[in-house]
Order: C-alpha cells, then sequence, then structure tokens
C-alpha cells in the first residue's frame, strides 16, 4: 500500500514538473497599432459629425454655417460696415462661455484677451475669432476634436465631448506700427 502511495506521489511530482507552455502576448507592429488607432479616432469623429449635423438640422430657428476648420457657426450679432479682421499678433478682448449641446453651462460667460495665434487657447475658436470683426457676437458648435479632445479638460468638459460656445469680439488690438 505504501509503495503504490509512493509511486501515485512520485508520478504527480513527475508531471507537475514538466515544462509548463508559457503564452506569450501578441505583438504588434507600432505602424499597424497606430493605423488602427487613427482608423478608430476617424470613425469616432464621422460619429461625432453626425450627431452634431443632426442637432443642427433640428434647430429650426437658427442656420449654422460650416466652416472649412471642422467646426460651425452662426451670428448672434454680424456687423456688416466693419471690415477689420484680427490677424495674427494681435490682441483681441473677448467675451464667451462654455455649454454643452443641452444648453447646460459648463463655464460661465467670462471676458478674457487673447494674443491671435500665439496663446493656448480651444483650436475651433482661435479660427473662430480669425472669423470676427469688433462687436460680432458668434455661437460655435465644436467637436470634440476642435476642442478639448479625448482628454477633456481635466476639470468640467469630459472626454470626446462636443461643446457650445457664444462668444463676443469686444475689442481688437491690431499690431500694427501706426
Amino acid at each position: 500500500m505504501i509503495k503504490q502511495i509512493f509511486f501515485v506521489l512520485l508520478t504527480v511530482l513527475f508531471v507537475s514538473c514538466k515544462e509548463q507552455l508559457v503564452r506569450r502576448p501578441k505583438k504588434h507592429s507600432t505602424t499597424n497599432f497606430y493605423k488602427e488607432i487613427i482608423e478608430e479616432n476617424k470613425k469616432l469623429n464621422t460619429l461625432e459629425k453626425q450627431r452634431i449635423e443632426a442637432y443642427l438640422v433640428k434647430d429650426t430657428v437658427t442656420v449654422y454655417k460650416a466652416s472649412s476648420k471642422g467646426f460651425w457657426y452662426t451670428y448672434v450679432k454680424k456687423d456688416t460696415l466693419n471690415t477689420v479682421f484680427p490677424k495674427a499678433e494681435d490682441v483681441v478682448t473677448i467675451i464667451y462661455n462654455i455649454v454643452d449641446m443641452q444648453g447646460n453651462t459648463i463655464y460661465q460667460q467670462q471676458e478674457r484677451t487673447y494674443k491671435i495665434d500665439k496663446e493656448d487657447f480651444i483650436p475651433a475658436l482661435q479660427d473662430g475669432i480669425k472669423l470676427m470683426k469688433q462687436g460680432e457676437t458668434v455661437t460655435f458648435v465644436i467637436p470634440s476634436y476642435r476642442a478639448f479632445g479625448v482628454t477633456g479638460d481635466g476639470n468640467k468638459i469630459g472626454i470626446n465631448q462636443t461643446i457650445k460656445s457664444t462668444l463676443t469680439l469686444k475689442k481688437i488690438n491690431t499690431n500694427e506700427i501706426k
């Protein structure tokens, strides 16, 4: 009986000491991995664009214009006489807010000065300000990839969140020597 138990234990010990197969992680080529991420982001951006366009179609009161820079805008107050637009290195004073697509306030209206193309600011608004003249007010609809993207702002704006901003260009201080 002891010989049999000894034999069984010896057999179990021998079988358990056999080299185990190790599962190796899948190897991804970096190039293919980045291509996959880029393709996935393109799909997400297309879906976001479709949601925004569906939202804008439902708004039968306001007509939004698509910009070539990837955002939509509509004039709340338009100046048809003034011909001066801000350009690189001009310092502008703006008043703006940020709301979500349901109109809930994310950031209250605030005033700030901004040096055109020289300061960090919401990318779509950087481009949008250049479409404005002093005294005009414009509402912008900004997809996440032209605002805060996949990270959000780390505070109130979530990841991949579409935002709206109504911005008034209060003053343009030109950088021209007179």
